[in-house]
């Protein structure tokens, strides 16, 4: 359930998930159809993933925004989430509003920080 927000110099984000997230998933996300410039709140569902062992997440914006774009191949082939989350397989394009552009990022972990996290966490699992 973990992802992440990849941000342009342009201030447009995309959100994907980051490729260790979901090793089970398999073939089930529905999300919300294309509205063009629909306004989202970080609180925003984009999509649900359903796993092969049934489990359901959901992916929320994170940031606020305006949706751009909705990846619809990953309805058809979901498993691009995991194998290129970074280029085609990403969830949603969104543009945040302009006096927020910059702190987007603020609050969030960088790579090293997340692989810090991701440690932690595999540690704390039992066996």
């Amino acid at each position: 359930e973990d992802h992440c927000i990849l941000q342009h110099s342009n201030r447009i984000c995309v959100i994907t998930l980051i490729s260790d997230g979901c090793s089970l998933l398999k073939n089930k996300v529905s999300g919300k159809s294309k509205r063009g410039g629909q306004s989202l709140t970080e609180f925003a569902p984009l999509c649900r993933i359903t796993c092969t062992d049934e489990q359901e997440y959901t992916v929320f914006s994170c940031i606020r925004g305006r949706l751009l774009e909705v990846n619809e191949a990953i309805l058809n082939k979901p498993d691009l989430l995991l194998e290129k989350p970074s280029t085609e397989g990403y969830i949603v394009v969104i543009l945040p509003k302009f006096e927020e552009s910059k702190s987007v990022t603020e609050g969030l972990l960088t790579r090293e920080q997340y692989e810090d996290v991701l440690t932690k966490r595999n540690q704390q699992e039992p066996s």
